[in-house]
């Protein structure tokens, strides 16, 4: 798999040195020469001084051959940029962009285009901390409107059924790990004390599931 990755930033160094660890064949795009001294003395994939929304430069870094392309710069408007020249002029068939407002992420994001918030996924990760410290995130979708949560059952939840932790759109139990076997429940699954329950939540449907669950 090939991957372009645009900004050789604290996130474009970390993302690369991620993908080739993993056996990717990786070429990191940065404007800047001395940002590429971020990347670990063991990358072995390729760098290209130039700036990333440029055509040749792209066509230097294989665009033409490119599987995905990461734009993980400092700037919104040349992720953007960026972004829709690798979909629109090479039809790359993976493209995520960082983009720092959310507003515009969501936008773009609806014309096709997979987009990070780090402002939106910062923000709802403090308020998790914030409000729900008891909460394990396991994982998250988009930039944090769903997330998959992890808590152990209590003595309150001992008994109970899984159709009694449901809100529908907003409150589902996807797994639970019972003497360490995970298991898919039903609705007419009993939960025990002990129970490692999985949940997956929207950010509005947190409080609601702390007032069930706890």
């Amino acid at each position: 798999m090939n991957i372009i990755v645009a900004g050789c930033g604290r996130l474009g160094a970390e993302l690369a040195q991620m993908l080739d660890s993993d056996g990717y064949s990786v070429v990191v795009i940065d404007k800047d020469a001395n940002a590429f001294k971020r990347l670990k003395p063991s990358f072995k994939g390729k760098f290209i001084e130039g700036v990333a929304f440029d055509k040749a430069t792209l066509i230097k870094a294989g665009i033409e051959h490119a599987d995905a392309v990461a734009s993980t710069t400092n700037g919104d408007n040349t992720n953007i940029v960026t972004a829709l020249i690798a979909k629109k002029k090479f039809n790359v068939p993976t493209i995520v962009a960082r983009i720092y407002d959310p507003i515009r992420a969501e936008i773009y994001r609806k014309m096709g285009i997979n987009t990070v918030s780090p402002t939106l996924w910062g923000a709802n990760k403090m308020k998790d901390l914030i409000c729900h410290p008891d909460l394990f995130r396991v994982s998250s979708f988009g930039s944090g409107e769903v997330e998959i949560v992890e808590t152990e059952a209590s003595a309150y939840l001992d008994g109970r059924y899984v159709k009694d932790l449901v809100i529908p759109s907003e409150v589902n139990v996807v797994s639970i790990v019972r003497d360490g076997i995970a298991m898919i429940p039903t609705q007419s699954t009993v939960v025990k004390k002990g129970d490692k329950i999985f949940i997956a939540v929207t950010a509005f449907g947190k409080t609601k599931m702390k007032q069930m669950f706890m």
